[in-house]
């Protein structure tokens, strides 16, 4: 973006959307300990006093998909019967083995599935991505660490941020506004919340990105009332928060959400490898923004597509971007599971404030 405006928004671990994702990634996790070929792709659906889990899963591996979701539950604070949804509701699991039809293209190191990835990176943080989304998440993450510290100990799970950011030049260059959704107990006055989460939450935040604003400029609980949250006012599902979990709207995303699908999946693993050449196209100064392009099909076992945007950035020929991206990994399907040594159990610490961006994953490693 040269001028204007942008927001992204971001949500706590306790929203309804996250909880479903990390149980199915919880659950393909457990089967990785054990089986680091196995093969699932879960889908978690919570609501009122209810929560749904469906899915493929082909494994070795011997697991409890109840214990793992209840567990997930309880450890996000939903232990309360007042949200109509807790550690003991009642699940009903209807999983199966992988489709046969599908199962024939994988065992010969084909693709899972079919569709387009984008991966992009940008050098407007030093997490080479968009400011939006990554203040975003560290709002929301700061939400959960305030209320599980028991720093804010009123607050309760659930939780929604947005930072709106306005561009100059192609820098950004002021906050506007930022936008905050959490539960809380009702003797707390919104006055209240209000002061502590722009003194505990907004402030330090913004701090770290050199930024700040006017506590006239947040916003709390819009409609001035949210006293419970989680499933039982609004439904969750595994892969719903699809802009959320990538660049915030800033860059395309696939079509293919992430959380509870194996790397053999490439709506996932090829997303991981398009962030991967992406950022390391910009982190070596090739390019100040670079978007990466992949498609597969079923059993295919390289891309359909494999192309390079820098928008105006690069700063080498085409032909050298090709190259580079060439020599950093193999997008094959192989190439990407291999290269990037994705058949761990690394995947329920992606699903809460973004798959990208943060340190720690093998997609996020910049060359030597």
């Amino acid at each position: 973006m040269k001028n204007g405006i942008f927001t992204s928004e971001s949500v706590c671990r306790g929203h309804p959307d996250k909880i479903c994702d990390q149980i199915s990634d919880a659950i393909l996790d457990e089967v990785l300990k054990k089986d680091p070929y196995g093969r699932c792709a879960i889908e978690t659906m919570a609501g009122h006093n209810m929560l749904c889990i469906v899915g493929e899963m082909t494994t070795t591996a011997k697991v409890s998909i109840e214990n793992i979701a209840r567990k997930q539950i309880r450890t996000l604070g939903y232990t309360h019967s007042r949200y109509n949804f807790s550690h003991q509701v009642p699940i009903g699991i209807k999983v199966h083995e992988q489709s046969p039809e599908i199962a024939h293209g994988v065992n010969s190191n084909g693709a899972g599935d079919q569709g387009m990835m984008f991966g992009y990176a940008t050098t407007q943080t030093t997490d080479y991505m968009p400011l939006p989304i990554v203040l975003a998440h560290k709002l929301a993450q700061n939400i959960d660490y305030v209320r599980e510290s028991k720093k804010l100990p009123y607050l309760r799970p659930d939780g929604k941020t947005q930072v709106t950011v306005e561009y100059a030049n192609g820098k950004p260059v002021n906050i506007q506004a930022v936008v905050l959704a959490v539960p809380h107990d009702e003797k707390v006055k919104l006055k209240e919340v209000t002061h502590d989460l722009f003194k505990s939450v907004v402030t330090p935040v913004l701090a770290l990105y050199g930024f700040s604003i006017p506590k006239k400029h947040l916003i709390v609980n819009g409609t001035g009332v949210w006293h419970i949250g989680g499933p039982s006012q609004d439904a969750g599902l595994t892969g719903r928060k699809i802009v959320v979990d990538t660049y915030g709207g800033y860059a395309r995303v696939g079509g293919g959400c992430f959380s509870g699908k194996d790397p053999t999946k490439v709506d996932r693993s090829g997303a991981y490898a398009a962030r991967f050449i992406a950022k390391n196209i910009v982190a070596c100064g090739l390019a100040k923004e670079a978007e990466v392009r992949l498609a597969y099909f079923i059993g295919a076992k390289k891309p359909l597509m494999q192309e390079i945007e820098t928008f105006g950035t690069e700063q080498v020929s085409k032909k050298a971007l090709k190259d580079f991206a060439t020599s950093l990994l193999d997008t094959s399907v192989s190439g990407i599971i291999e290269g990037l040594d994705l058949r761990r159990p690394i995947y329920k610490e992606t699903s809460s404030y973004g798959h990208f961006g943060r340190a720690g994953f093998p997609w996020e490693k910049l060359l030597d």
